[in-house]
């Protein structure tokens, strides 16, 4: 589809890369890796058109439409959210114009016999056949369900898209690009602005796109879930591997330890016929030999090593005193703005020394909570911050808030305090700034450029409480396994914004799940939570009468699924030889409230059967799980215990 030859890009005296050739066929799904400033960006741009390399060429062909989603957008501010994805339709709505001018034209004919007349009929053939093709009928649905997956809801679609963030924005500006199915889509940072299920939504959708796929992301799990095809781009040059990322990072590692080797082999054969060359040059008896060794030390090709970018972002978070137990704590803190009510009764204890994450929606106030913590905003409950506290922020717009018109090197030097300005050249170089790129100007810089230098800032003070919102956007897949290594050892609390999972994973003992106006506590890690997200789906509804299904408050909703599908629960469920076991079919949970359909007592849920605890429910795998109810107010909380 898109064929690129003998490319060359330059900025200034060192080119970002060059020679670089390659092909992206139909179906291809192409991640994009490199680290920051290594020319990601740059090469989408380049294939799109914007911009044009310094050497070589891009054929694409005529017929190919391109789908571009940049770093940063500009949408207008006089339409609303409908009105702005409508825009996809372009295409298709000057199709329907040309069909109305042909339905014209044949309405004014009445020659129906003659050769012109025939041909403007099959002429309206081919153009109502593209018209259909192009997905015309269903346009309205695609757009519903486009913009739904990205995370809006009805009642957004009429909203101006100058009442939404620059994260909101940026799905709006995918949805156009999605519902337009161009043959190739090239996507800069898709993830950066999307919650975990928008993300999972997206994810599903590429897996199965028609055309091709080239995409920048930072999101190990995305792009692994998505790709099957890998381009890095490293030390200026393209290296394309046709495995998805996972695959890749293995393959890149084994084929510079076999370069390696041969490397040291043939550098120690060179070494010897030298030493055997010096030894013996001037040996007449020797000559005959000496030579041979010199022809064969002349055509021998040196074997190249892939270079590794050894330059990696170390990161280091200075000792602070010892801050008091209980960091934060929340006793039915709520916010409202006017009648919008963001979130309300919540109740949340952090420890010293936890690292929690803050997690769901856009929108759905985790980054209102994190200002209601920090005294930006005002709100109504109880929010205490502990004895001694003292807070480290990295905010969603920290990278937008540093000046342009100062350098890497001027940004730091103004903040920087007592011997820390002694130091700011070897802090800058740890966090890939040394050299030159210490007086760049903060206005040229990418992304992940300024992501970085902003969180220099956040480093220059001692703190025991970090509160970062975001802090990955734009970070490579390096700078993101020293910033986790980091924060995981790093002794003070952390309260963790982010909706990346590889980076969670391991990282945070404890999630937050901020939706419907509640914030829910789970214990575990993000995979943990996911886990039980996807476990508590819900499932199809037995139906007839006498069901526990049609019995209860939640008559007519399919909210329940069996317990014997939850996490942990491997096998379908068996009776006990008393006789008091359950089958799987019938323990049921609600996957919101945790209600149990049969757990309601007597007392309050009529003539349903009540059962006295312990009850134990053994799997078809022999494991034997303890269920433990209380009644209160018919609320039943259960849980569920693994016994030996």
């Amino acid at each position: 589809m898109i064929s690129v030859e003998a490319l060359k890009v330059e900025f200034g005296v060192k080119p970002l890369f060059s020679d670089a050739s390659f092909v992206i066929n139909e179906r291809d799904r192409i991640a994009l890796v490199g680290k920051n400033g290594a020319g990601k960006s740059t090469l989408l741009k380049i294939l799109c058109g914007q911009e044009h390399p310094t050497e070589g060429t891009v054929s694409v062909p005529h017929d190919c439409s391109i789908g571009y989603l940049p770093q940063v957008m500009r949408l207008a501010d006089t339409t609303t959210v409908r009105q702005e994805a409508q825009q996809a339709f372009a295409d298709v709505q000057r199709q329907k114009a040309h069909l109305d001018e042909l339905e014209r034209q044949m309405g004014e004919r009445t020659d129906y016999e003659s050769e012109s007349y025939m041909q403007l009929v099959e002429r309206y053939t081919a153009a109502h056949e593209r018209y259909l093709m192009m997905g015309a009928e269903g346009q309205e649905a695609a757009l519903e369900r486009t913009l739904t997956g990205l995370g809006f809801v009805r009642t957004d679609f009429d909203r101006p898209t100058s009442e939404f963030s620059g994260g909101w924005r940026m799905r709006i500006e995918l949805a156009k690009i999605l519902l337009r199915r161009p043959d190739v889509l090239l996507l800069d940072e898709p993830t950066n602005h999307l919650d975990i299920e928008s993300i999972q939504w997206l994810e599903q959708l590429l897996a199965t796109w028609s055309g091709a796929v080239v995409l920048v992301s930072h999101d190990r799990a995305f792009i692994n879930n998505v790709s099957n095809r890998t381009l890095e781009i490293s030390c200026g040059h393209i290296v394309d591997y046709k495995v998805k990322y996972d695959e890749y990072v293995t393959l890149r590692r084994e084929r510079r330890e076999q370069q390696f080797r041969a490397y040291e082999n043939q550098q120690k054969e060179m070494a010897e016929m030298r030493q055997f060359i010096e030894r013996f040059r001037y040996q007449a008896t020797k000559a005959v030999q000496v030579q041979q060794k010199i022809r064969q030390l002349e055509k021998i090709v040196p074997i190249e090593v892939d270079e590794v970018d050894n330059s990696a972002m170390h990161l280091k978070f200075p000792p602070c005193q010892r801050s008091g137990d209980y960091p934060v704590i929340c006793d039915e803190v709520e916010k409202s703005y006017g009648p919008h009510q963001v979130f309300s009764g919540v109740n949340l204890t952090i420890k010293r020394g936890e690292k929690v994450a803050f997690v769901g929606k856009n929108g759905e106030g985790k980054s209102t909570l994190v200002k209601c913590i920090m005294g930006e905003i005002p709100f109504e409950g109880t929010l205490k911050v502990g004895h001694n506290i003292q807070i480290g922020y990295f905010a969603q717009n920290q990278a937008q808030l540093l000046d342009d018109q100062l350098t890497v090197f001027q940004t730091i030097d103004r903040v920087a305090r007592g011997e820390v300005r002694l130091r700011i050249n070897d802090i800058l170089g740890a966090f890939m700034f040394g050299g030159e790129n210490a007086d760049k100007r903060v206005g040229v810089l990418s992304g992940g450029e300024r992501s970085r230098l902003a969180m220099i800032r956040l480093l220059l003070e001692p703190v025991n409480l970090l509160i970062l919102d975001e802090p990955t956007n734009h970070l490579d897949m390096a700078s993101k396994d020293v910033l986790k290594e980091a924060i995981r050892a790093f002794d003070g609390t952390a309260i963790i914004v982010s909706h990346d999972r590889e980076f969670l994973d391991g990282l945070v003992s404890k999630v937050y799940e901020f939706g419907g106006g509640r914030v829910r506590e789970y214990l575990g890690g993000i995979y943990d939570w996911i886990r039980s997200l996807n476990s508590l789906t819900p499932g199809p509804s037995p139906k007839g009468e006498g069901s526990i299904y049609s019995q209860g408050q939640n008559q007519g909703k399919s909210l329940y699924t069996p317990l014997s599908n939850r996490r942990g629960a491997g096998g379908e469920a068996t009776p006990l030889s008393n006789g008091r076991g359950v089958g799987g079919e019938a323990l049921m949970h609600c996957r919101y409230c945790l209600r149990h359909e049969l757990g309601y007592c007597v007392k309050h849920g009529g003539s349903k059967p009540t059962w006295r605890e312990p009850l134990f429910l053994r799997l078809g795998d022999g494991r034997r799980f303890r269920l433990e109810f209380d009644c209160k107010r018919c609320e039943m909380k259960v849980y569920a215990d693994e016994k030996d």
